[in-house]
């Protein structure tokens, strides 16, 4: 027997979707009259959606009075960190053009929008054609708000908590904090600490366990430190105290996943008297404008910023038109080897 949802509580689309034994898509394409689901399928979740007493969501009803010719955009790491102009970061403001000149060439307009939670979003926000989300967190509460208001979305980065959920773009983490570890290796780094986020996103995630699994691999120590994202340059200062003081054998390379982080951690540890490269190497998984003005320049991923905006957006585009291209889509990352890693 089917699991009954009790009358007081307000039915979902997840709750339709068990009910009427389908996918939430199903659900969302039957309810807005689109997709391929057969007739049978459309009525039998017609007949359960109107049995449970579901009522979609206001950016959902939105959605079914018609195209509006408008994108929505919430970069989930602004709106932890707080400020949506964080000092030398360009990854976001060349992300964010690269999705609105591509919604443009399809005749498409971008809005960016903060934390879709919060009780003073415009109402403009809640009719938008789709979203796309950036680095969601784990069970991103802004993801589980349009997924369940049947509002097409598509992440940049996984949700690490849904990993049902493909429709999302972005460069392989994993894959790419092994390069630069292996990097660091080749240059003769054999205890390599890293610095890490506490943002529970892909990005963080995937990158310590990479790391994890390449110390194990290589047989050596693994040594992490989390610092929150929005203490910049700051907190690698802190980090590098931490890392490189005390009577503990000292790291000889540091990968630090923010740009930030790791030019604070560079200038930190020239004060306490290492030379980078000559003492310690220092790479990030984030270019920024502090890896490229540092001195010595810092070896960083530049995480293809525009191609992921781009990407993003016409996958958005396809789920709108009801066309099956395939998630995830995954990009390269393109590491810059600068003098912080020593010459090639």
């Amino acid at each position: 027997m089917s699991e009954q949802v009790p009358p007081a509580s307000r039915a979902t689309i997840r709750d339709v979707a068990r009910e009427a034994g389908v996918s939430v898509t199903t659900v969302s394409h039957a309810l807005n009259g689109k997709g391929t689901a057969s007739e049978a399928t459309r009525q039998r979740v017609l007949a359960v959606a109107d049995r449970l007493a579901y009522r979609a969501h206001p950016m959902a009803r939105g959605l079914r009075r018609g195209r509006t010719g408008v994108l929505g955009l919430d970069m989930r790491p602004l709106d932890a960190i707080g400020s949506y102009i964080p000092e030398g970061v360009d990854y976001f403001v060349r992300f964010a053009g690269a999705a609105a000149v591509t919604a443009l060439d399809h005749g498409l307009g971008l809005m960016l929008v903060p934390d879709l939670t919060r009780p003073d979003i415009p109402q403009s926000a809640h009719g938008v054609d789709g979203y796309v989300i950036g680095d969601p967190t784990r069970d991103d509460p802004v993801l589980t708000r349009l997924i369940d208001a049947a509002v097409p979305v598509v992440t940049v980065g996984r949700d690490p908590g849904r990993p049902e959920f493909t429709d999302w773009v972005g460069p392989d983490d994993a894959h790419e904090t092994e390069r630069v570890l292996d990097l660091l290796r080749s240059r003769g780094a054999r205890r390599v600490a890293f610095l890490a986020g506490t943002d529970d996103n892909a990005w963080n995630v995937d990158a310590e366990r990479a790391y994890r699994a390449w110390t194990r691999r290589h047989r050596a120590p693994a040594r992490v430190l989390r610092v929150p994202e929005s203490a910049g340059e700051e907190g690698g200062r802190d980090a590098a105290r931490r890392l490189l003081g005390g009577e503990r054998q000292r790291p000889d390379a540091i990968y630090c996943q923010t740009g930030r982080h790791a030019a604070g951690l560079l200038a930190e540890a020239q004060r306490l008297g290492l030379a980078v490269p000559g003492d310690l190497l220092v790479a990030a998984g984030s270019d920024a404008e502090q890896t490229r003005l540092a001195v010595p320049a810092i070896t960083a991923l530049d995480l293809a910023p525009e191609a992921s905006g781009k990407a993003a957006v016409e996958l958005l585009i396809a789920r709108l038109n009801g066309e099956t291209a395939a998630g995830p889509v995954v990009l390269p990352a393109y590491l810059h080897i600068r003098a912080s890693t020593g010459e090639s």
